[in-house]
């Protein structure tokens, strides 16, 4: 199965031919996305991730975004910084795994109820094989929920998505996770209000929910 067909060769290819565990240990943890819109990426998630439910972040770091007056059953967390999520007081179990080295998640089948990736689809280098195993780790009805801003970092950012506008990447992101098998997808933005301190990048977020044909 060629899940990149139709796609130039170098598309999902990166400038640094560091490996994510090297090359992400010498930057600071944290996300691109100012204080603004990483409090916007929390309000999304307090509206549509189930209370109670088993949650996994992707890619996680030392902050997982989800709102303090919501609990969770299980907030796993898959990244390669093992400092930054041990640092992460709202996970409940830690995994360190380069996703770009080995896209398959170490989860049983239907396992969880919603899957988050935050700042994180800019870099990923077999995003449709992340998005089969994302489908395949999810209940029926369980949702994927995709946020990203306008800021990256160029040296691991795929090349596609460094010569797409905003409104390309948001349909990138869709034809993406519909070659993994979610049929439909939403897409939406939230932008700054004038003249905010602290809140300057627009959030732009797609999601979409398995269905019992996802395989």
């Amino acid at each position: 199965m060629n899940d990149l067909h139709g796609f130039h060769p170098g598309a999902f290819l990166s400038a640094s031919h560091d490996s994510d565990t090297a090359f992400w240990s010498t930057r600071p943890s944290g996300p691109m996305l100012d204080a603004g819109a990483c409090t916007a990426v929390t309000a999304l998630y307090r509206t549509m991730l189930p209370e109670g439910g088993r949650i996994l972040d992707l890619m996680a770091g030392s902050d997982s975004h989800l709102p303090d007056n919501v609990a969770f059953d299980a907030v796993i967390g898959i990244g390669v910084d093992a400092p930054a999520l041990e640092s992460n007081d709202r996970l409940t179990q830690r995994i360190v795994q380069d996703l770009n080295d080995t896209p398959e998640l170490p989860l049983a089948d239907e396992s969880l109820d919603a899957v988050c990736l935050c700042d994180v689809v800019p870099y990923l280098r077999h995003p449709v094989a992340l998005f089969r195993e994302i489908a395949r780790v999810l209940q029926p009805g369980g949702l994927v929920l995709v946020t990203y801003g306008n800021s990256f970092v160029p040296q691991k950012a795929v090349a596609l998505w460094q010569a797409l506008e905003s409104d390309e990447r948001q349909r990138l992101v869709r034809i993406l996770m519909q070659r993994a098998g979610f049929a439909h997808t939403d897409t939406g933005s939230v932008t700054p209000p004038p003249n905010d301190a602290v809140w300057h990048d627009t959030v732009y977020g797609v999601t979409a929910r398995r269905d019992g044909s996802v395989t």
